[in-house]
C-alpha cells in the first residue's frame, strides 16, 4: 500500500501546515464529486454519499449513512474502520468535538443536516483548495491510471467518429462510445454530451446532428482518474475555421507554457492569446487540474498565481464563442506538466476531423 501511504502523507502535510487535527472528505454520487473519497479510501460511491475522516495521527475511518445500506461495494475500501451511522453528522460531531477540522466539500458536497449537527461542536474549516493542491502532483502509479483513461477515451472518440453522420441522432452517435466505455471499466463514471451552438446538451434520440458536430467526452477509467479528450467533426463554417486557427496556436503554446515553475495565470495568458486577439469570448474555464475528482484546483485562469509542478495533470478546453453567440469551438485535451512544457497525452492532432 505504498501509494496509499503516499496519499495520506501528502494530505497530513497540508493538515499540519494549516494546524488541523483532522480532515473530513465528503463525496456524493453526483458525477465527478465522488473522487476525493475514492482517493483516500479506494471506495467508489454508487448511491448517496460517504465521508472519510483522516486524523493527523490516528487511522482513518469511512462513514456511510445507515438508511441506505448499499452506497457502493464496501469491500473496495482499504480502510478497516467502517461506520454505518443513523445520522452521520451526529457521529462526526461526537468523534471530532472540539477539534479544528478541515472539510473537503464544505460548500458543495457536505449534506446540510450533517453540517447542522457539527457546526456548533466542531471548528469546521474549508479545505478544498488545500486538499486539491496537496494531491495535484501525480505519482507514477497515478499517471499510469491517467494514461489508461486517456487510451479508453481516445478509443471512445474514434467510436463516436465512426458512428457520426449528418442526420443521425446524438444518441445513435454516442451509443457505441458509451458501450466501449462500460466494457473498458468506466462503469457510471462518464459524462458525455454534444454541443448545440455554444451550449452543452445530453445526447438524446430527438437531437439530430448536422454537418458539424462537437462531442464533449469526459470519462474515468478503472483506476478512477478522470480525463477529457475530444475533437470536432464535420464541415466547419468560415467563423469556426478562424477559431480553429486560434486552437492551433493554443495547442502549440501549451507545449511550452505548461511547464514546471509557470503560474496558472501565465498559462492562461499564453494559451488564450490567439482567441482574444481574434475577438472571441471564452465561455468556459480555459483549463483545470483533473484527477480522481473531475474538476480540481487550480484552474487555468486570470489571476490564479498557483505555481505548476512536474506531473500535475490538466484538462485544457478553451471554449471559443462567436460575437453573436451562435457558433463555437470546444475541443478537449488532457496534459501532463513537465520541466520543459506540456505533454498532450492523447496524441491526437489538433484538427477538425472531416
Amino acid at each position: 500500500m505504498v501509494e496509499t501511504g503516499r496519499r495520506y502523507e501528502l494530505i497530513r502535510r497540508a493538515m499540519a501546515e494549516h494546524e488541523l487535527d483532522a480532515v473530513v472528505v465528503a463525496g456524493s454520487e453526483y458525477t465527478g464529486f465522488e473522487g476525493a473519497v475514492r482517493y483516500l479510501s479506494g471506495f467508489l460511491i454508487v448511491h448517496r454519499y460517504a465521508y472519510v475522516v483522516l486524523p493527523l495521527e490516528a487511522e482513518p475511518t469511512i462513514v456511510f449513512p445507515a438508511e441506505a445500506r448499499y452506497v457502493g461495494e464496501h469491500g473496495q475500501t482499504w480502510i478497516d474502520e467502517q461506520v454505518f451511522a443513523e445520522h452521520p453528522g451526529e457521529w462526526l460531531a461526537a468523534r471530532l468535538a472540539g477539534k479544528r477540522v478541515g472539510v473537503y466539500g464544505l460548500d458543495y458536497v457536505l449534506a446540510a443536516r450533517d453540517f447542522a449537527a457539527m457546526q456548533h461542536k466542531v471548528n469546521l474549516v474549508p479545505f478544498d483548495q488545500e486538499f486539491d493542491l496537496a494531491r495535484a502532483i501525480k505519482s507514477e502509479a497515478e499517471l499510469e491510471s491517467v494514461r489508461e483513461s486517456v487510451r479508453i477515451n481516445v478509443d471512445g472518440f474514434h467510436a463516436f467518429r465512426e458512428a457520426y453522420a449528418p442526420g443521425r441522432s446524438a444518441a445513435e452517435a454516442l451509443a457505441p462510445a458509451e458501450e466501449l466505455f462500460v466494457e473498458r471499466g468506466c462503469g457510471r463514471q462518464t459524462m458525455n454530451m454534444v454541443l448545440v451552438g455554444p451550449e452543452f446538451a445530453i445526447a438524446r434520440d430527438d437531437l439530430v446532428l448536422g454537418d458539424f458536430c462537437i462531442p464533449s467526452l469526459e470519462i474515468a477509467g478503472p483506476g478512477g482518474h478522470w480525463v477529457e479528450i475530444s475533437r470536432a467533426l464535420g464541415a466547419p463554417s468560415t467563423e469556426v475555421g478562424r477559431m480553429l486557427e486560434a486552437y492551433e496556436e493554443y495547442f502549440e503554446a501549451a507545449k511550452s507554457a505548461l511547464r514546471a515553475g509557470a503560474t496558472a495565470h501565465d498559462v492562461h495568458r499564453a494559451v488564450s492569446e490567439g482567441f482574444t486577439d481574434r475577438g472571441y469570448a471564452l465561455g468556459h474555464v480555459t483549463g483545470h487540474s483533473i484527477g480522481m475528482t473531475m474538476i480540481e484546483h487550480p484552474k487555468i485562469g486570470e489571476g490564479v498565481e498557483t505555481e505548476l509542478a512536474e506531473n500535475m495533470v490538466f484538462s485544457m478546453h478553451p471554449h471559443a464563442i462567436s460575437v453573436d453567440g451562435r457558433e463555437c469551438l470546444y475541443m478537449q485535451d488532457t496534459w501532463r506538466v513537465t520541466g520543459d512544457g506540456g505533454e498532450p497525452l492523447a496524441g491526437l492532432p489538433m484538427q477538425i476531423y472531416r
